[in-house]
């Protein structure tokens, strides 16, 4: 095998969107990971491509990379599944209609169509929700994909432009510039890129990153019932309880016809076991937007690990005592949004281009006792 110039650990959407990046800009890269492309968070996730402003930063990575998005769906839809169905942002009372108002005007001054919506008009949008409520936000580009083909796709297009992949690997342990693999062999790179998302701090444990179990459910197809992603406003909003978690409604149209249900949040569970009661909320809440949920098959329920860190942003940068490596993960619910955003900015720092965006919110020294 030949030394490859970036060795990426971590064939998620995130590592793949990394690897096939530096790949097609001229770089040798090796894409390694202990399972299959697409598999842990990425396959357990909603797939939502959705523009997210709760910071300046975070709306930044989302724009970027729903650019990207864009044009790679002009020849990968088919692969991706993907329904532009446009999000729906759903405000039960009037303190949530002033938050979407502000949502709408935000999103609106950078370029991403957001439509405030009377409670009425609301109801004439998506006849599925429940009368009363207070109005909301019709975002028109917002879509969903199906992550793990996605993974599969660019995995595959590592390869086809000349890279290397290894599946059913398990890295070890990451040294400045080289992975010790679990079998003993060493491979050592111009750089090393991990993206492990809850397992990046196995192996560099003084990047800060943890799980936040969510539940979710699927129902038996439903065609043409549902035509929009439908969200809470109270997305991201909710607080955790006494009980650690945290439940606010979203829906998503599948091509099938099935209707994905979420979500919720819960901080300091380990195990991936699917709890009825934690479920059931996720379900209420849901019911309580789409009273005709009621009546539909569930066919199955999962949960998922999102990868996330203290303040809320991802990891993404270079590691600040091995000048070698550098990290992308901590995403969590957005890491299928921000996955090419991620790469194109990852590659700015490696390749040391001009940033596309600020990278200074995302980089790993924040959580060092090291100078930035």
């Amino acid at each position: 095998m030949k030394r490859p110039d970036v060795i990426v650990v971590g064939a998620g959407i995130v590592g793949a969107a990394c690897a096939a990046e530096l790949q097609a800009l001229g770089r040798d890269v090796l894409l390694i990971d202990a399972n299959h492309p697409g598999g842990g968070v990425t396959a357990a996730g909603m797939g939502h491509l959705v523009a997210l402003d709760e910071t300046d930063d975070e709306l930044d990575l989302c724009l970027l990379s729903l650019a990207r998005w864009d044009d790679w769906l002009t020849t990968g839809a088919g692969v991706a599944e993907h329904v532009r169905c446009g999000t729906l942002w759903v405000a039960e009372d009037e303190a949530q209609l002033a938050h979407a108002r502000v949502r709408a005007e935000r999103l609106g001054r950078r370029g991403w169509d957001a439509v405030e919506l009377s409670g009425a008009q609301l109801a004439h949008t998506e006849p599925a929700l429940r009368p009363g409520l207070a109005g909301g936000v019709r975002v028109a580009r917002d879509g969903v994909v199906y992550p793990p083909a996605v993974a599969r796709q660019l995995a595959d297009t590592v390869v086809a432009l000349g890279g290397q992949t290894r599946f059913g690997t398990t890295v070890a342990r990451v040294d400045d510039g080289a992975v010790t693999l679990d079998t003993g062999e060493r491979i050592a790179a111009g750089d090393v890129v991990v993206a492990t998302g809850t397992a990046v701090t196995r192996l560099l444990p003084d990047i800060p990153i943890f799980p936040r179990k969510g539940h979710l459910a699927i129902t038996a197809r439903y065609p043409r019932r549902l035509s929009h992603q439908v969200v809470s406003m109270g997305y991201g909003q909710t607080e955790a309880g006494n009980d650690a978690l945290a439940v606010a409604a979203n829906v998503q149209p599948r091509i099938t016809g099935q209707w994905l249900i979420g979500s919720c949040r819960q901080d300091g569970i380990r195990h991936a076991d699917v709890d009825p009661r934690v479920l059931a909320r996720v379900l209420r809440s849901a019911i309580a937007l789409l009273p005709c949920l009621a009546d539909m098959t569930i066919i199955r329920s999962w949960t998922g690990m999102r990868p996330a860190t203290v303040d809320g942003r991802p990891v993404i940068g270079r590691h600040p005592t091995l000048p070698r490596v550098w990290v992308a993960a901590g995403h969590e619910g957005l890491g299928v949004t921000t996955a090419f955003g991620t790469a194109q900015l990852l590659a700015d720092l490696i390749l040391a281009r001009p940033e596309s965006i600020d990278a200074a919110p995302y980089s790993p020294s924040r959580f060092a006792h090291v100078p930035a």
